[in-house]
C-alpha cells in the first residue's frame, strides 16, 4: 500500500507533541500528589472516610462523565480553543482547591477540576492524529503521549513529596498552575487549529442523559461498597441503567451524536476499552491503599513515600515505551496478556504485606502492577484509536480517556471502600471500653482519623488500627489479583485476531463508516494519507 503521500512531521509538530503531552503529565502528577497529600489533608480538614473518598474520586467521576461531551464541543468550537479554555479553568480552580478551608469546598473544587480536565483531554489524541499523518511517526507520537502519564506519576511523588515536606497540603494543587501557564503560552505558538464541519445541533439532552447514565451508577457502587446492598443502591443502579439505555437509543437516531455507538460494533474497539477499564480499576484502588500504607502504617514522611513510589511509576514508563516495540513482533493481545499476568503476581505479593517492614515488598509488588498498566495504557489506547476511522478519532479518543478515568475512580470507590469495610470490621472489637467517644468514633471510621488522635488513644490501639488497615489492603489485593488474572486470559482471547503492529496477518475488521462531510477540516489528500497510515499501522482493524 502506498503511503508516500503522507506528510512527515517537522520540528513544529514534535514541539507540539510535547505540549499535547502536558495535560496527560498533569493528570498523572495530580493523582499521585493527591494520594500523598491525603494524610496531612485529613489531619487538617478531618473529613469522614466517605468525604475522603469523594475528595479523591469526584475529579475522576466528573471528568469521565464530561469527556464525551467536551470532545464534541471541541469539534464544534475548535480543539485548540478547547485546550486553551481548559488550561485557564484548570489553573484557576486549582488555586481554589489549594486554599479550601472545608471538605465541602474541596470536594466542589475537585468536581470543578473534573469538568475543566474534561475540556483538556479529548483534543490531545485527535490533534496528534492530525499532526502526524506518517504511520511510523504517528506510532512513535502515540507512544510518547501514552508514556506522559507515567512521567507525571514518576514526577508527582518526588516533586510533590518534597513540597509536602515543606509546605501545607494545598501546595499539591498549585503544581497545576505552572503547567496551565505553559499550555496557555505554547499552544497558540505550536498547535494548529482543527475543527470538524458543524452538522446538526449540540444536543443538550444527550449531555444530560450521559450524566444520568454515569453518576447514579457511581453512587450505587460507592453506596454498596460502604453500606452493603440495599434499596438506595438498587434504585441508583436502575436509574443509571435506564439512563444508559436512553442515551444509546438517542445517539443511534441523531445525525451528529455525542458518541457514535456504531464504533462498539468493532470488536477490537470494544475489547481494548474493556481491558483499559478493568485494568485501571485495580490500579486506582491499589494506588490509594499503598500510598496510605506507606504513610499511615509505615510512618514515612511524604517525601520518603514519594521516593518509594517513584520506581513503580518508572516501571510503567518502561512498559509503555517497550510494549509497542515488542508488539511489532508479538501480537498485542499476547503482550497485554503477559504483562497483566505479571501484574497479577504483583497483586499477589501485595496480599502478603504486613503492618511492619513491608516497604520493599510493597514497592516490588506495585512495580509489577504498574508494568501491566504501562502496556495496556500504550497498546490499548493505540488499538482504540486505530480501530476508528480518522474522522472518528475524536470520539475514539474521548472513549479511551473516559474508561481510563472511570476505571481509576471505580477502583478508588470499590477497592478503597472494601479496604475500609475490612478495617472497620477488624477494629470494632479492638476498641476497649472507656475509650473517649470522639476517639472511638475516629478510630472506628478510618486509620487516617485515628492517627490524628494518636496521643489520646489507649495503649496498643493504634498498632491494632494499623494491623486492621493492613488486613484491608490484603483483602482488597486478593480481589484485584483475581480480577486481573481473569482479565489477562480474556485479553489473550478477545484480542487474538489482532496482528502484529505493521503486520498483515489478519483480514481487516471494518470500523463503521461515517456520514459524508464529517471529520476535521483540512486537505482531503492529507485525510486520505491518514487513512492509509492507519491501515498500515493496524491493517487488521480497518
Amino acid at each position: 500500500m502506498d503511503t508516500t503521500t503522507a506528510r512527515r512531521a517537522g520540528p513544529r509538530e514534535w514541539g507540539g507533541l510535547a505540549v499535547l503531552s502536558l495535560p496527560t503529565v498533569l493528570l498523572g502528577l495530580d493523582l499521585t500528589v493527591l494520594y500523598l497529600a491525603l494524610p496531612s489533608l485529613a489531619e487538617d480538614l478531618r473529613p469522614s472516610s466517605t468525604e475522603a473518598l469523594w475528595i479523591m474520586d469526584a475529579y475522576g467521576f466528573l471528568i469521565a462523565g464530561f469527556l464525551i461531551t467536551m470532545g464534541t464541543l471541541g469539534d464544534r468550537i475548535g480543539r485548540r480553543k478547547l485546550l486553551l479554555i481548559g488550561a485557564a479553568a484548570f489553573g484557576a480552580v486549582s488555586v481554589v482547591a489549594a486554599y479550601s478551608d472545608s471538605t465541602g469546598l474541596l470536594i466542589a473544587a475537585r468536581a470543578a477540576l473534573g469538568v475543566a480536565g474534561a475540556t483538556l483531554m479529548p483534543s490531545t489524541l485527535s490533534l496528534i492524529s492530525n499532526m502526524f499523518v506518517d504511520a511510523r511517526q504517528r506510532s512513535v507520537a502515540i507512544g510518547v503521549w501514552a508514556t506522559s502519564f507515567a512521567l507525571g506519576m514518576a514526577l508527582g511523588p518526588v516533586v510533590g513529596g518534597a513540597m509536602l515536606d515543606r509546605f501545607w497540603w494545598g501546595s499539591a494543587f498549585l503544581l497545576a498552575v505552572p503547567v496551565a501557564i505553559v499550555l496557555l503560552v505554547a499552544v497558540p505558538l505550536l498547535i494548529p487549529e482543527y475543527r470538524a464541519p458543524q452538522r446538526g445541533r449540540f444536543d443538550l439532552l444527550s449531555v444530560a442523559l450521559s450524566l444520568v447514565a454515569i453518576l447514579p451508577v457511581v453512587y450505587a457502587v460507592k453506596r454498596g461498597a460502604k453500606e452493603g446492598f440495599g434499596a438506595p443502591m438498587f434504585v441508583a443502579a436502575a436509574i443509571g441503567l435506564v439512563g444508559g439505555v436512553l442515551f444509546v437509543k438517542r445517539q443511534s437516531t441523531l445525525e451528529s451524536p455525542l458518541l457514535d455507538v456504531r464504533l462498539f460494533r468493532n470488536r477490537t474497539f470494544s475489547a481494548a476499552l474493556s481491558v483499559l477499564l478493568v485494568g485501571l480499576v485495580g490500579v486506582g484502588g491499589s494506588m490509594l491503599l499503598i500510598t496510605q500504607q506507606l504513610q499511615l502504617v509505615e510512618g514515612l514522611e511524604p517525601v520518603e513515600a514519594g521516593l518509594w513510589m517513584g520506581p513503580p511509576a518508572l516501571m510503567m514508563f518502561i512498559a509503555a515505551i517497550g510494549s509497542p516495540l515488542v508488539a511489532r513482533r508479538v501480537r498485542p493481545g499476547v503482550v497485554m496478556a503477559a504483562t497483566l499476568a505479571l501484574s497479577t503476581l504483583g497483586y499477589v505479593l501485595l496480599t502478603q504485606v504486613e503492618s511492619t517492614g513491608g516497604v520493599a515488598l510493597m514497592v516490588t509488588g506495585f512495580g509489577l502492577v504498574y508494568l501491566g498498566l504501562g502496556a495496556i495504557a500504550s497498546l490499548g489506547t493505540d488499538l482504540v484509536v486505530g480501530a476508528a476511522p480518522p474522522e472518528k478519532a475524536g470520539s475514539a479518543s474521548a472513549m479511551s480517556e473516559t474508561v481510563q478515568e472511570l476505571g481509576l475512580a471505580l477502583g478508588v470507590a470499590t477497592l478503597g471502600s472494601l479496604g475500609t469495610a475490612v478495617y472497620r470490621d477488624r477494629i470494632d472489637d479492638a476498641i476497649p471500653a472507656g475509650t473517649p467517644d470522639d476517639v472511638a468514633q475516629a478510630t472506628g471510621d478510618s486509620l487516617a482519623n485515628a492517627s490524628s488522635l494518636a496521643d489520646r488513644m489507649p495503649d496498643g490501639l493504634l498498632d491494632q488500627a494499623k494491623e486492621a488497615a493492613t488486613a484491608g489492603l490484603n483483602v482488597a489485593m486478593v480481589v484485584a489479583a483475581v480480577g486481573i488474572l481473569v482479565l489477562s486470559v480474556l485479553s489473550a482471547v478477545a484480542l487474538r485476531h489482532i496482528g502484529t503492529i505493521g503486520g498483515d496477518e489478519e483480514e481487516p475488521e471494518h470500523a463503521p463508516k461515517s456520514a459524508p462531510g464529517s471529520g476535521p477540516t483540512g486537505d482531503g489528500a492529507a485525510r486520505k494519507a491518514v487513512r492509509s497510515s492507519d491501515q498500515t499501522r493496524h491493517p487488521n482493524i480497518h
